[in-house]
């Protein structure tokens, strides 16, 4: 048991590679991954480190990616395989994956792949290895699902735990603001205008966010750009080149897709969505403050989200101060203070005499007009600023910030603020689903296509980098499906599910409009039993909650409603 960035892969990789036959053109290791990104990465790690290993191949294997191409890959002989669960299990069913002279098999992130719903998949998986091969599983959490799969799976095996290191360095400052009153986006960019940083890196829960925040930081005039997990390796080592070097100064990403970054400029962390476990947290912010660098740490905390920022105070054992919005008279400040800091450089640095020059030449508009150097000087100040005021007009009253109490806290917990599994009852946890509003999508796979709602979330967790936590409800009917996912998702990401392919059949994604929010549903439905699927407590997870159409409720046979409570 070991958390998120302690060092697993190479744990995991050095010894296998040392026992691994270079001759031998045929599978000897596989790993496991819950999502692409993590995959391509554990794929890049050990291609690393077995470069100076001649003859030894690496490929991953993931969903989105053309079969064509895999396929070319794999008649290569490649020593090492990494892969998605469902990609996976779909070429063993091929027969274009042999995995008969495997000599080690590891579950990365064992607990991520229970949560996400694929843990039939590798159980399915690993009944198809033949023995003789080394098992090593590595999971953050140790769920009884999870133990499930040692006992069946492995042989005497010996459980190692890694104390995981929660501590903060002082030379970070940390702080949050609570969202109120505008929107994230605005926000984000009044507080980096008032900071002083030379480079920054931003948070985000999803692979749409990146670009959605990138954007919009490009038209607010920053230099900023995603990373995330739909950029090959060559544009991702470019994008991290420019920031290195100073051409870039944002990036936005996903936590997966900053995994290994190290960049000293970094002197800034903001957490525009706030992280789902403490652990997490600390990874982030750990980021900046590089090199004796001092570093600074911003949270951007919503009401609901009000519990996890309590966890992470708690298992820090600090105290993070909140501060408020930067207010338009900070912001003219700040931009008075750079505008005249960039002139300064213009007077120390510059070669000014041709400029001198070109005042002779500036004559007043009438004849009877002299030069007034000052009011040149400001109308040439207004020229250089642009269309960007120096000076804002006062901020608009707002509403008063609404105070946090303890009995209206229905955020998310911290996966690590939770009791053992025998001291709660197998519930709904509505306080998950707050996740604002979504919209409800018409997918053209169905029960008679085979398909599970753990098939669906698993491609769209995957394919668009969304976390489980932040799929709506999810209804099966014959010919096909629909789900409610986050409000605003781009043209392109809408574009790319279109071409997802779910057991092999396009899913053809299409918008029907916004879903009826989940108050009104709750009053309104009838909620039906069933099997729990895995990936929640205990074995499975529960789906409920089916809207009534008028006055009646839809029947059973017509379409299952599946509550996704995670």
């Amino acid at each position: 048991m070991a958390q998120t960035g302690s060092g697993k892969t190479a744990a995991f990789s050095l010894p296998l590679l040392n026992n691994l036959d270079p001759e031998l053109k045929a599978p000897q290791i596989l790993v496991l991954a819950p999502t692409r990104e993590l995959a391509v990465q554990v794929a890049e790690a050990m291609t690393d480190f077995s470069k100076h290993m001649r003859g030894v191949n690496v490929v991953a294997l993931y969903g989105g990616q053309r079969y064509d191409v895999q396929l070319r890959a794999l008649r290569q002989g490649p020593q090492i395989v990494v892969g998605t669960p469902g990609r996976l299990l779909d070429h063993l069913k091929r027969g274009t994956l042999d995995l008969s002279r495997l000599s080690g098999l590891v579950l990365d992130e064992a607990d991520e792949m229970l949560r996400m719903g694929f843990i039939e998949d590798v159980e399915t998986i690993m009944a198809q290895i033949p023995e003789g091969h080394q098992t090593a599983l590595f999971s953050a959490t140790m769920p009884e699902a999870i133990r499930r799969i040692t006992r069946r799976f492995m042989k005497e095996p010996q459980e190692v735990r890694i104390q995981s290191s929660v501590t903060t360095r002082p030379d970070i400052s940390q702080s949050y603001w609570t969202v109120w009153g505008m929107r994230k986006n605005e926000a984000l960019v009044r507080f980096l205008e008032a900071e002083d940083f030379d480079a920054a890196i931003i948070f985000v829960r999803t692979k749409n966010a990146t670009l959605e925040v990138a954007e919009a930081l490009e038209r607010s005039g920053y230099n900023s750009a995603a990373l995330n997990g739909d950029m090959n390796q060559a544009l991702r080592e470019q994008t991290l080149e420019r920031l290195k070097d100073g051409r870039l100064d944002i990036l936005i990403a996903t936590d997966v897709a900053a995994r290994g970054l190290d960049v000293e400029r970094i002197s800034l962390v903001v957490n525009y969505d706030i992280p789902m476990d403490s652990e997490s947290y600390v990874h982030r912010i750990g980021r900046t403050g590089r090199a004796g660098r001092a570093g600074r740490a911003l949270l951007f905390v919503e009401n609901r989200e009000r519990r996890l920022l309590r966890n992470i105070e708690r298992t820090m054992k600090l105290t993070i101060p909140e501060v408020e919005l930067p207010n338009a008279e900070l912001l003219g400040k700040r931009r008075l203070e750079k505008f005249a800091a960039k002139v300064q450089q213009q007077l120390e640095s510059s070669d000014l005499d041709q400029y001198r020059a070109l005042l002779a030449k500036l004559q007043p508009t009438a004849e009877d007009e002299e030069l007034d150097i000052e009011t040149l000087a400001a109308a040439l100040l207004k020229m250089a600023q642009g269309e960007r005021p120096l000076i804002l007009p006062p901020d608009a009253p707002m509403r008063p910030k609404r105070e946090f109490r303890d009995r209206d806290d229905r955020g998310p917990r911290d996966r690590n603020d939770r009791g053992p599994r025998g001291d709660r009852e197998d519930r709904p946890r509505r306080e998950r689903r707050d996740v604002g509003d979504m919209q409800l999508y018409r997918i053209e796979v169905g029960r008679d296509d085979g398909v599970e709602v753990r098939h669906i979330v698993g491609a769209i967790a995957n394919e668009g980098d969304i976390s489980s936590r932040y799929i709506g409800n999810i209804k099966l009917f014959a010919s096909h499906s629909t789900i409610e996912l986050p409000k605003g998702m781009p043209g392109e990401v809408l574009q790319h599910f279109t071409r997802t392919r779910i057991l092999n059949k396009p899913m053809n994604m299409q918008l029907l409009g916004d879903a009826q929010p989940h108050t009104e549903r709750r009053g309104g439905g009838r909620s039906f039993g069933g099997e729990r699927r895995e990936g929640g407590r205990g074995d499975g997870r529960r789906f409920s909650g089916e809207r009534r159409e008028g006055s009646r409720a839809p029947r059973r046979e017509e379409g299952s409603s599946r509550r996704r409570d995670a």
